[in-house]
This record gives C-alpha cells, sequence and structure tokens, in this order.
C-alpha cells in the first residue's frame, strides 16, 4: 500500500499529461552506473559467461549487432548491455554533419563516458534490489512482455500489422522511464521483436540473472599459448627502422577491422579465438592505451605508434567477420615481401590528409609488387573489407555495384611491374582519393574534380600501356595484344595455388557479400582488378569510408565508386573482340549518360588494341569465362558448389531451380535458405539468391526504375550465402523434386504465399528458434573460421 500512494504522488508530481512515466529516482534513488564486476558467482546465481551469453548470441545477438543494431544496442559484449541504448542512429544518410563516433570499446572508456554520450540504461542503475532490477530494468520489461503477450495465433501465419517490418522501419528507443507507455501502445513489442519467446529455460535465466544485479566475473586473461604468438608479432610489428614502421603503417592500414586468429592453435570442436590489431599510445608488455581516431590514416596524436595485437572482445557476427590466418608461414611471406627486401625508406610519410588519404604517395617507398601481393593473397579478406566493414549496410553505398558478378585480377609478376610501379608514382596525384574530406556540402561539385583527375588518370594510363604493352608480332607499331597470361591464375612463389585468384560478389539489395570460386551461372559483367584499383577500393570504401560521415561525404563516396567499377568492368571488356566488347558495354549501360562513356571507354588503347585469344563462338563472353575456369585450374575454389550434396538426384533437381530466370522471380526474397531434410537426420543447407538485373546502376536514385525483371537470375549455392536472410524454408528430400516445381511455377504473389504455406519457416513459426539453431549448427560444422550468427533483421512478413 505505501508503494501505492509513493506511485500515485509520482504521477500527481509529474503532471496528469506525464500520466504514464514513471520517476524511478523516486522510487529506487537516484540512477547511476553500477559495479557490475565481481570476484566471485555464488553457486546458487546465475553464470554470465556460461549461463546467459549463449542465450544472447543465439536469441539476441541474431538482431543487436553491427551498427545497424536497434537502438545501437549491442549484445554481442557485456559492455555492449551496460553502455545501453541511444536514440541516435548510425545510418542516417541525410545528417548535414558528421556524427559523434560511438564505437564500442573505442569512442568511452566507461558507462559515465557513455552516460554522456547520451546512451541510456537497459540494465538497473538505481537501487540493487530484484524489485528495482525487475520494474526499472529496460531489459528485464521487454522480456517480460513478450513473456505476457507472446506472437497471436494467426490463420496465415503472418505477423499482427501492428509489427512493422523492414531495415529502415521506424524506432522507438523507449528509456527506462519511457517504458509504461510504450508498453501500453505497442504491447506485441517485446523481445525478441517479431519472433517467437524465449522457452522457458532460457526466458528465466536472463530473468533471473538480471533479478541478481546483472553481475559478472572478469574476462579471463589471454592464455599463454597466445600470448607467446603476440609477442612474435607485437615484435615484428614494432620494429625501430623507419622501413620497418613504414610497413607496419601499411599493414595497419590494411588489417585494423580483420579478425585475426592464429591457425593450429584452437582446440579440436572450439570456435577459433580471434584478434584485432590496434594502435596504442604504448609499448608491448605495458597496459595498453588505445588511439582511436576516425579514420586507421589520421594523425595519431603521439609522437610514437605502437601495434598492438588485442582479443576481440565481441561475439562475432558474420555481416562484419574478416577472419585473416597468422601463422608461421604468414611471417614468412610478410618477412619475403617487405622486410627482407634490399630497398630503402629515408624518411617517414607524415599525416597530413592530403597525404595520408593517398596510399599512392604514402607508401610509394614500398615495393608496389609486395604491396599488390599482399593485397592478393587474402583477396577475398580485402574485398570483404569494402563489403563487410563500414559500409555494412546501406542502399546508397551499395547500389553501385551488380547484384551478381565475377571478380579476377591482373598477374602480379608480369614483367611490366618495375615500369609500372615508376609510372604509378608518377602518376599519384591524379589517383587521389575523395576521402580525405570530412564534412562536403557539395558533393557534385568534388565530384567534377575528381572526375577530371579520374580523366587525365586514364590518358596517362593508355599512353603508358601503348608504349610498353607493344604486340610481339607488330614491330615498331603499337597493336596491343591481350591474353590470358595477364590474368593471374593463383600461382604463388612457392608454386602452391591460392583460391583467393578467382570471387564472386553478390548485392543482396542494401547489403552484399563475396566467396571464392566462380559461383553460380554466368553472370551478366566481371571485373579485372590491378593493384592501383584494388588499392583504391580500400582507402574509398574502407580506410576512408565514414559510416558516421555527412550526406556529403556517403554520397561523394558512392559516386566515385563509380569510376572504380567502370574501371574493372572496362578491364574485362578489353579481353573481347571488339565488336563484342563495344555489344556488352553498351548492353550494361543501356540508357546512361552518354557522359558516362568518357570513362568507360579509352578511345584512344580500344583502338589499338586486339585480342590475341582465339575465340571460335558468336558468344565471346561465355567462351572467356569458360577459358577463364581452365586457366585458374586448382585455384578455382569449389566450396559452394552443389556437387558437395554428393547425391546425384538432389544436385540434379537444385541444377534445375538454377535455371529459374525471368520477371517470375522477381516474387522471391533477395536470399532464402533452405534446409533439405535427408534420413538419418542427414540434413543440407542451400542458398537461393535472387539476382535483379539492371538497364544500368549508374542512377543513384529511383533504383526501381532501372530494374528489368524480365533478365532475373537467381544462383543456387551450397551452404550460407549472405548475412541477413530473407527467407527460411525446409523440404523433405523426397519431396525436393515437388518443391522445385512449384516453386518454378510461382507468377502471383497468392503463388508465392502458398509455397511459404507448404514450405516456409516464417517468424511466427513455432519451432522457429530450433531451425535457428540447426542452420547455425550446421554452419559452423562446415567452416569454423567464416562461422558467425546471422543477422535476422531482414527476415519477411510473407
Amino acid at each position: 500500500m505505501k508503494r501505492l500512494y509513493i506511485v500515485i504522488g509520482i504521477i500527481i508530481l509529474t503532471g496528469c499529461a506525464s500520466y504514464n512515466v514513471i520517476n524511478f529516482n523516486l522510487l529506487y534513488g537516484t540512477a547511476k552506473p553500477h559495479d557490475r564486476v565481481v570476484d566471485n558467482i555464488p553457486s546458487d546465481h546465475v553464470d554470465y559467461w556460461s549461463d546467459v551469453k549463449p542465450v544472447l548470441n543465439n536469441r539476441c545477438v541474431v538482431c543487436h549487432g553491427c551498427y545497424d543494431a536497434p537502438c545501437q544496442l549491442k549484445a554481442t559484449a557485456i559492455e555492449g548491455l551496460e553502455r545501453g541504448a541511444s536514440k541516435q542512429k548510425v545510418y542516417d544518410a541525410s545528417r548535414l554533419r558528421q556524427a559523434s563516433l560511438t564505437r564500442l570499446f573505442e569512442d568511452a572508456n566507461s558507462v559515465d563516458e557513455w552516460r554522456e554520450k547520451d546512451f541510456f540504461p537497459v540494465l538497473n542503475e538505481h537501487k540493487n534490489i530484484a524489485e528495482a532490477n525487475r520494474e526499472a530494468g529496460l531489459m528485464y520489461q521487454l522480456l517480460a512482455l513478450k513473456e505476457k503477450n507472446p506472437l497471436p495465433a494467426t490463420t496465415n501465419n503472418l505477423l499482427p500489422k501492428e509489427l512493422t517490418m523492414g531495415y529502415d522501419r521506424k524506432e522507438i528507443c523507449a528509456t527506462p522511464n519511457e517504458m509504461q507507455r510504450y508498453t501500453e501502445k505497442n504491447p506485441l513489442w517485446g523481445m525478441p521483436y517479431a519472433l517467437p519467446g524465449l522457452n522457458q529455460l532460457e526466458q528465466n535465466t536472463l530473468k533471473t540473472w538480471l533479478e541478481q544485479g546483472a553481475r559478472y566475473t572478469p574476462r579471463q586473461k589471454v592464455s599463454a599459448v597466445y600470448q607467446l604468438e603476440i609477442d612474435k608479432w607485437e615484435a615484428l610489428l614494432n620494429g625501430e627502422s623507419t622501413k620497418e614502421k613504414l610497413i607496419s603503417r601499411y599493414i595497419y592500414e590494411h588489417l585494423y577491422i580483420g579478425h585475426l586468429y592464429f591457425d593450429g592453435l584452437d582446440v579440436d570442436g572450439l570456435a577459433p579465438t580471434f584478434f584485432k590489431l590496434v594502435r596504442s599510445a604504448t609499448p608491448p608488455g605495458e597496459p595498453l592505451e588505445q588511439i582511436a581516431t576516425r579514420r586507421p590514416y589520421d594523425a595519431p596524436g603521439v609522437e610514437l605508434v605502437y601495434y598492438r595485437i588485442v582479443p576481440e572482445l565481441e561475439t562475432v557476427v558474420v555481416k562484419t567477420h574478416l577472419p585473416y590466418r597468422l601463422d608461421a608461414k604468414r611471417m614468412q611471406r610478410w618477412q619475403a615481401l617487405f622486410f627482407n627486401d634490399s630497398y630503402e625508406v629515408s624518411k617517414l610519410p607524415g599525416y597530413d590528409k592530403k597525404i595520408s588519404a593517398n596510399p599512392f604517395i604514402t607508401f610509394q617507398q614500398l615495393p608496389m609488387e609486395s604491396r599488390y601481393k599482399f593485397m592478393l593473397d587474402e583477396a577475398q579478406f580485402t574485398i570483404m573489407n569494402f563489403i563487410k566493414g563500414p559500409v555494412c549496410r546501406g542502399q546508397v553505398a551499395i547500389n553501385v555495384i551488380k547484384d551478381h558478378f565475377w571478380v579476377f585480377f591482373i598477374d602480379p609478376n608480369l614483367s611490366i611491374n618495375d615500369d609500372y610501379s615508376d609510372f604509378i608514382d608518377v602518376d599519384a596525384k591524379q589517383l587521389a582519393l575523395p576521402s580525405a574530406e570530412g564534412d562536403i556540402y557539395m558533393p557534385l561539385t568534388n565530384w567534377n574534380k575528381y572526375a577530371g583527375k579520374v580523366k587525365q588518370s586514364i590518358r596517362n594510363r593508355e599512353h603508358f600501356l601503348l608504349d610498353h604493352f607493344k604486340s610481339k608480332e607488330d614491330v615498331g607499331g603499337t597493336k596491343i595484344d591481350l591474353d590470358l597470361d595477364l590474368i593471374w591464375n593463383g600461382e604463388m612463389d612457392d608454386g602452391t595455388s591460392n583460391t583467393n585468384a578467382a570471387l564472386t560478389i553478390f548485392r543482396h539489395s542494401d547489403n552484399a557479400s563475396v566467396y571464392k570460386g566462380m559461383v553460380g551461372q554466368p553472370p551478366q559483367t566481371a571485373w579485372i582488378i590491378g593493384y592501383p584499383l584494388l588499392e583504391k577500393i580500400h582507402y574509398l570504401l574502407v580506410a576512408g569510408y565514414d559510416v558516421y560521415g555527412n550526406a556529403g561525404h556517403q554520397l561523394l563516396s558512392r559516386l566515385y565508386m563509380d569510376f572504380l567499377r567502370m574501371d574493372g568492368e572496362s578491364n574485362f571488356l578489353t579481353f573481347l573482340p571488339k565488336e563484342a566488347m563495344i555489344k556488352e558495354r553498351e548492353n550494361w549501360y543501356r540508357k546512361a549518360n552518354p557522359k558516362v562513356m568518357q570513362y568507360l571507354s579509352s578511345p584512344l588503347f580500344e583502338s589499338q588494341i586486339s585480342t590475341a585469344i582465339d575465340y571460335t563462338t558468336p558468344n565471346p563472353k561465355q567462351e572467356l569465362y569458360a577459358m577463364l575456369a581452365k586457366h585458374l585450374g586448382p585455384a578455382l575454389s569449389k566450396t559452394h558448389s552443389l556437387n558437395t550434396i554428393n547425391n546425384r538426384k538432389k544436385v540434379s533437381e537444385l541444377t534445375r531451380l538454377a535455371s529459374f530466370k525471368g520477371k517470375n522471380t522477381a516474387l522471391l526474397s533477395e536470399m532464402t535458405v533452405i534446409k533439405i531434410m535427408g534420413k538419418n537426420n542427414k540434413n543440407h543447407f542451400v542458398s537461393v539468391t535472387k539476382n535483379n538485373a539492371h538497364i544500368n546502376i549508374t542512377s543513384l536514385f529511383s533504383e526501381n526504375k532501372n530494374l528489368i525483371p524480365e533478365e532475373n537470375t537467381v544462383t543456387v549455392a551450397y551452404g550460407l550465402i549472405g548475412s541477413y536472410p530473407n527467407t527460411f524454408m525446409r523440404v523433405a528430400e523426397n519431396d525436393l523434386s515437388e518443391f522445385v516445381d512449384q516453386l518454378l511455377s510461382i507468377s502471383t504473389p497468392s503463388d508465392y504465399a502458398i509455397l511459404l504455406d507448404d514450405y516456409g519457416v516464417r517468424r511466427t513459426t513455432l519451432d522457429f528458434w530450433q531451425y535457428s539453431d540447426e542452420l547455425h549448427q550446421f554452419f559452423y560444422k562446415l567452416n569454423p573460421v567464416e562461422y558467425g550468427y546471422l543477422d535476422y533483421n531482414r527476415l519477411e512478413n510473407r
């Protein structure tokens, strides 16, 4: 009764207009961050590491990870829960000024500092008593809300309209004091949002832990076996000479968002332990003082920079997972590429943005061939940096690429490389990138400035190639022959084959993914990438891309990426006969602005080149793809081949599904995961990606106007493709033929809805979490190094 009078008093004091806002300060004392770390957890209490974290990983991290976590609430680390949530969005393509940085573990060192950055608690910060932990704890209230209001049973298994869907849905980020109003207006918005609730054991585990004050014991220190490896690598990366310092700076600026792992040290059956490379103001052996800057090449603010390897403290999620192996072979490779070579570094470059943002100036003293081989050795990682890095979400950033294309690379061992390195040094200013700018208010003006540099660079390259690549049969002339010897076949200096030599990139609307090999049916377009283009992509869309930047910065980055895409496409087209080259280019850029062709074509170069490849069919592009596959040989990865299933009948049916094309494919989701249920629980998962066709992709806005569904295709691949699945399905292997028949025959939304009725695992499906667990277990077993938790924010409600 006493508590009832207090609540009535609070309502009177706060005014009738705020009838559903509770002031917990009056109930439980002033809120302030707790020190939740304890030396020991009583045996009758819930342990965070062994009991709570597994539930968070499997049920919460699938929505609350990366920059696009709702309300910036990250469940990937206990520090993320302590930090809490924010009403500010990281992804905001309309902001006029760059936002303040809110990177977990980097931009604040305590919960108090996060409160100063307007993050509010999701764990109770009033008195540490069970009543307050329940009623003033936002996380507890959201779990209780879902328990009280589970997803209602519906006749068509769709979510009620009260639950808004889509990654760009309006978020309601209620503070603890606003929670009562939130629950009254949105009774179905408990957590997990728009998904089935937790089972009773999981629910009790989280609620009990929260009631007990959300305490946890300190993290375990790095084990001795890992520390020995860390010491070796930190010794390598912190040499005292100017040469060693420049090498380490280059390596850091390319690996800073990677997940490093020491191959061969992990216990069988356990996930690898991942680490990060950071800059520190303190040397190895001393407590870390991490240097947090907006970009990796920004001035560190200290005289001496040290490179340190520290544990990755967050749960690994696929959408940001960039594994990079460190072992004895890697160290030998770096020694051979950089440290043992007999070149001089006379002076270290500074951190002036006009220099540091241009890698062709900053690292001019490092051998170009070594830089290129360093990036090529793990080309999938290099490309994934822009796919999974700061630009891990956002249609404005991703719609600069096609939905499905293949990537190949110029051979790093060409004899021309020494001369080309000199040319790059001279042309470095023309290769400048727009990423040096902070807030940009006139992106089109800046675009015109860089467009002029691109034009000049194209002309310079034309003259260089004409001078240095003359045909052997045209002695004294200017004719140039191009053949497959120019394409890297994956051969390494030690004679082994590298499966990074061919890559497949998929775009899934607002996100993308990259895989080794030539996955899927032959695509409309392909790229051939050489060193300058590979480096420019990294510094434009990774090192220089600021996800917290203003609209102008993000727009200019996207516009400039147009040049880079056209560069890669042009390189591929030059290997085709001239008539086929022109025909393909016109097909790829139908109805594009004529100005675009100035950057896609090289008139002087094209007038004097010829392909030395002997084409014999009316479809040279398909011939070229076939010859490239043969040229790559053992370097061509087969990881996602359907033949992995080792069942001719299943493979035949899935191959038939891969023939689906045309306008009816528009009914499919961007990414569908299908579980094929075999006998004796021998199950497989395959991915079906929809490849949307475009008239061209030069338009930043109104993309739907450029879609041509009649030319759509699909890719069916073994295992998991993408990080954000849209649809889950399952089918018994005996019903696979009937399933494929039904899917191939869909022509209306009703047909697709019936397909989901028969085979779909919707958000409302009772055993949804069991399906999710089986999917993750399959993924982990398939590749524990690349494994991470998927993101369910894109799951559809159809």
